[in-house]
């Protein structure tokens, strides 16, 4: 089985690209993100604009035309049709108290702008500190605890927006 591509212009127009099709492209590379496109005889100046090699996303100009491009190989399709894609799971707005224990620090205040992997605050629990991070890049939206308080399992502690 030859590898294939699936690909989504503008999250409206499906392409089902073989390699081959590709390896028969006509393309040389002006710049890192500009390339001169032969294809039946015709010319495309075509631009990255921006690319998310993550989640396969593109934005391409190609002579002056803006398009969101996404573009599947066939594992990829396997994984979606199985529901294990990148940023499938859910969203997480509240960190919770993942065990009894006592508030040693907070810090972060509400309205602060934290980055994923950010201290919040410090639990201590069994004779233990744990430093609870922020699980995604967000806003506090509320702080539930202040330092000193003890708290139970599956507290609420911080909302993030």
């Amino acid at each position: 089985m030859n590898p294939s591509y699936k690909v989504n212009v503008n999250s409206t127009f499906d392409f089902d690209i073989p390699s081959e099709d590709i390896s028969k492209l006509d393309s040389v590379a002006v710049s890192p993100s500009e390339f001169h496109v032969l294809r039946d005889n015709k010319s495309y100046k075509c631009e990255i604009i921006s690319s998310n090699f993550n989640s396969k996303l593109y934005q391409v100009k190609i002579n002056n035309n803006i398009y969101q491009v996404d573009i599947f190989n066939n594992l990829d399709v396997l994984i979606k049709e199985m529901g294990f894609e990148i940023g499938a799971s859910k969203k997480v707005n509240e960190i919770k108290a993942p065990m009894p224990g006592l508030i040693l620090d907070v810090h972060v205040k509400v309205g602060q702008e934290v980055k994923e992997n950010d201290p919040l605050l410090i639990l201590e629990a069994m004779k233990m500190e744990n430093a609870l991070t922020s699980p995604r890049d967000g806003i506090v939206k509320s702080i539930s605890v202040s330092k000193s308080d003890t708290v139970d399992k599956n507290q609420l502690l911080i909302e993030l927006e």
